[in-house]
């Protein structure tokens, strides 16, 4: 009788790495379709006017990423090879747990993540390829040189080691979220105001949205995406230990967002009087930022208070921000910026590993870099072709302008 050998640690190992690598993928194929949840969330909170360049923007600066992540960003991030040399690898070799190139996917969606932020912030009134030229070096350059001192474990300009100093950022609260808000600032101080925003007496006008419901969609998809956010960032799913923390991570990623928005709602009341939908919808995504720094090590309830203080924090920064005149159409900068500091800033209270120095440096270290740079950036930009798009143009509509097309033409006035 013939007696196969099987080789069980090899078989085990096999397994557990086609189990880790699909995890990833899936869970980066979450993260990708929160670039529908932003698409949905910002043409929801703009005017119809403006809807198709919102739109444009947002499927764009997701194609300017993954290529420019690919071309460069990786090599800088990770010291890897220039156009991904090597990356089709099968990992084995370097003793991976899972495939090299899902590695890519799943940090590629997270660079786009960063660049959809900046989009909401200048909304209707940015031109659509000052736009996109920005995208490039955000995604290619500025993004990741921070992610390179943080996860990519490299010193800050060869001067100190964020890593040795115990600065910890589980999903990215401040490397991905309040990156995106510094280049979004940066952005909004040289553009300026959207014309009537704000009157000759610092009044502050409100200007709605022109599709709730759609707002309210792109929400509910950027909840389901931040499980993906999160709970890849775990990196492995095929044993008991990571499992486990897979399960804590979503059921305390999902905790904040409902503590978000509980908290969001509560503030609108008693300041407003009435049930302000769109900050109970930046309730439930400050509820998610503020967690992302930390989903492992909190207990349900101290996701859900973590996730209530960010809901908290996003009502009144947007408010402090009107009365600054820095106009935020979407809240982009209260949600991922404010709120992201929170987020680092949570994490040494439920993680006996961090240390709020080392949270307060690498929240400076990511902020100062991302909003000199971007500043830099979007100056020169400026002085070669313009930011802003004209006052007729603006009047008019910017999907006219700079897409040749209206979203709702047959609801518009002619």
């Amino acid at each position: 009788m013939n007696t196969e050998i099987i080789d069980v640690p090899a078989q085990f190992f096999q397994l557990q790495y086609a189990l880790d690598t699909f995890y990833f993928l899936v869970c980066g194929a979450l993260v990708m379709w929160m670039a529908a949840g932003f698409s949905m969330l910002e043409a929801g909170l703009v005017r119809a006017k403006n809807t198709t360049e919102i739109l444009t923007k947002n499927i764009l600066l997701y194609a300017i990423a993954c290529t420019m992540y690919m071309v460069v960003g990786y090599s800088i991030m990770y010291d890897g090879g220039f156009l991904l040399a090597g990356i089709t690898g099968d990992g084995v070799s370097d003793e991976a747990t899972y495939a090299p190139s899902a590695d890519f996917f799943f940090q590629v969606v997270f660079v786009a993540t960063a660049m959809s932020i900046v989009s909401g912030a200048v909304a209707e009134r940015m031109k659509l390829w000052a736009f996109a030229l920005f995208a490039v070096v955000m995604t290619g350059f500025i993004y990741p040189m921070e992610g390179s001192w943080t996860w990519g474990g490299q010193s800050v300009f060869g001067m100190y080691s964020l890593g040795d100093l115990g600065f910890l950022d589980f999903a990215g609260s401040g490397i991905v979220h309040m990156a995106g808000a510094a280049a979004a600032l940066a952005g909004v101080i040289l553009l300026g105001a959207r014309k009537g925003k704000y009157g000759d007496k610092g009044e502050v006008r409100a200007i709605p949205g022109a599709n709730l419901p759609l707002a309210t969609l792109g929400t509910f998809v950027l909840w389901l995406g931040w499980f993906g956010f999160n709970g890849g960032s775990v990196l492995a799913t095929a044993s008991v230990e990571s499992a486990n923390s897979v399960a804590v991570v979503f059921m305390n990623t999902n905790a904040a967002a409902a503590g978000g928005v509980i908290a969001a709602l509560i503030v609108a009341k008693i300041m407003f009087g009435k049930a302000d939908l769109t900050m109970i919808l930046n309730g439930a995504l400050a509820g998610l930022v503020a967690i992302t720094a930390g989903p492992d090590t909190p207990s349900p309830l101290a996701a859900t208070l973590i996730g209530a203080v960010g809901g908290v924090l996003v009502v009144f920064s947007i408010i402090a921000l009107d009365k600054m005149k820095i106009d935020d159409p979407v809240g982009a900068i209260s949600v991922h910026g404010v709120v992201g500091i929170w987020g680092l800033l949570a994490v040494p209270i439920t993680n006996a590993d961090a240390t709020f120095t080392a949270q307060i440096i690498g929240a400076l270290t990511i902020f100062v870099w991302v909003f000199v740079a971007s500043l830099i950036v979007w100056g020169i930009i400026k002085a070669i072709m313009g930011i802003r798009v004209s006052e007729e143009e603006e009047y008019q509509g910017v999907d006219i302008a700079e897409c040749g097309m209206e979203a709702y033409p047959e609801f518009t006035m002619k």
